[in-house]
């Protein structure tokens, strides 16, 4: 990343950063590499794929026959040789940190963490092998208000970006509902997988997924009218006569209409409504789950979280349930970009360059200069006394909007030569008028 993205990307990350901390949530940070015991089986199958594995230092050879290299059984020979992978996310990293952490940390613990995670994908727009997640996760607290809460740190961090987004929530108790409605509730992972790709495949190739899956005609044309509910939340009327035989389902419903009836009331920017396609496909979800869709710009979801009740359960902690989002900065930065939508003083760096004349000269301006920095503007010096227009063109090429000139005269009168960039109009100023001028 060069300069200018670095800026913009360090926009990104405050203002999540800023919203985070208006809600009390604290920052942590993990290893990059965790042990691989720690990273297999969280992510189901297709995530297993695309854990990156680090070979053992050392000989890792020494302990594997020659019959098992000959075998030539990547997965197993990897087990053998790799003890550490690179994160796949921040929540796994999290939950094994709860675990560790659990007599010194406070509950409902509130943490976000913004770091990069890696995954052995495929690169193409959108998607990336190292890039960055700021989650938000509370864990040790049932209650519905985090979710709502959640929801609404959404919603100010898109409203400060000027981003307009519509916000998706599904839960994954209606979705258990369904499968057992249909009568397939031990295929609710293939069903909430295909179903999830809606909006990628279409609905005949769901279809044809489902059925390869081994779920029957029968459940799948039941699956039809229910797929095709969405949009507005009174939906959730018509879902609780469908659902009204399952007591799972009816609890999703339940939740689902009390998160949106609170939003309702609260007055948010953006829109929100429930989308029954909306699946997730982590494995870890039980609850309520969230997407964001940007609505002027075609990419993939740009915020995703739900609700997990027993993550911190697969390192022998069980009972403690959480809930968090996930703000995909990576992409975030491509629709800022499309958008052109960065605030100026987000990406310029220095506000005033001091031209250099030679020894005495640069001596003067080195003294204004600490009186700039401490009143804190961005200022530099020309380190050499090059040709004056060696020195503007490197003002230019940085974007710096005010540029200093100092020479003999200048020195006698205690002042400096301020020459806007923009407009080429020049003032002789005190070191008061210039900082007063360019604040």
């Amino acid at each position: 990343f060069s300069p200018v993205e670095m800026a913009k990307r360090n926009y990104i990350f405050n203002t999540i950063r800023d919203v985070y901390h208006l809600y009390g949530f604290q920052q942590i940070e993990t290893p990059s590499m965790e042990m691989l015991s720690t990273l297999m089986g969280k992510y189901g199958d297709e995530g297993d794929k695309l854990l990156f594995k680090i070979q053992n230092s050392g000989d890792y050879f020494s302990g594997i026959t020659d019959e098992e290299l000959l075998s030539r059984n990547a997965v197993k020979l990897a087990s053998k040789f790799c003890e550490k992978g690179l994160r796949y996310d921040l929540t796994v990293p999290f939950a094994r940190y709860v675990v560790m952490h659990r007599d010194e940390i406070t509950f409902p613990f509130k943490r976000y963490q913004i770091q990069p995670v890696w995954r052995a994908d495929r690169p193409q727009k959108g998607r990336y092998r190292e890039f960055y997640q700021c989650d938000a996760d509370v864990v040790g607290s049932d209650s519905l208000l985090n979710e709502v809460e959640l929801m609404q740190i959404v919603d100010t961090v898109f409203s400060r970006f000027n981003i307009r987004v519509c916000i998706k929530i599904n839960n994954r108790k209606i979705l258990s509902g369904i499968a057992e409605i249909i009568g397939e509730a031990d295929k609710i992972v293939d069903i909430t997988v295909a179903i999830d790709k809606l909006d990628k495949i279409g609905l005949e190739n769901v279809n044809t997924e489902l059925k390869e899956k081994g779920i029957s005609d029968e459940a799948i044309a039941k699956l039809q009218p229910i797929i095709l509910l969405s949009g507005t939340n009174a939906e959730l009327t018509t879902l609780k006569s469908v659902l009204a035989a399952s007591e799972t389902g009816m609890k999703g419903v339940e939740e689902s209409e009390f998160i949106l009836g609170t939003l309702e009331t609260m007055g948010l920017q953006n829109e929100i409504e429930l989308d029954l396609t909306l699946a997730r496909g982590l494995n870890y979800y039980t609850g309520a789950i969230f997407e964001v869709k940007a609505l002027d710009v075609q990419i993939g979801s740009i915020t995703g979280g739900g609700r997990y009740d027993n993550l911190t359960g697969v390192f022998g902690m069980t009972g403690v349930s959480g809930v968090g989002i996930s703000f995909g900065a990576d992409r975030i930065f491509d629709v800022l970009n499309q958008l052109d939508l960065y605030p100026k003083e987000a990406v310029n760096g220095t506000e005033l360059l001091f031209v250099n004349f030679g020894e005495k000269e640069a001596a003067f301006s080195m003294n204004m200069l600490a009186k700039v920095r401490a009143a804190g503007i961005r200022a530099e010096i020309f380190p050499d006394a090059a040709k004056m227009k060696k020195q503007m063109s490197y003002a230019n090429a940085k974007n710096i909007p005010f540029v200093a000139i100092v020479g003999e005269n200048e020195m006698n009168e205690g002042k400096a030569m301020l020459k806007n960039m923009e407009t080429g109009e020049q003032n002789l100023v005190s070191v008061e008028e210039l900082i007063a001028k360019i604040k």
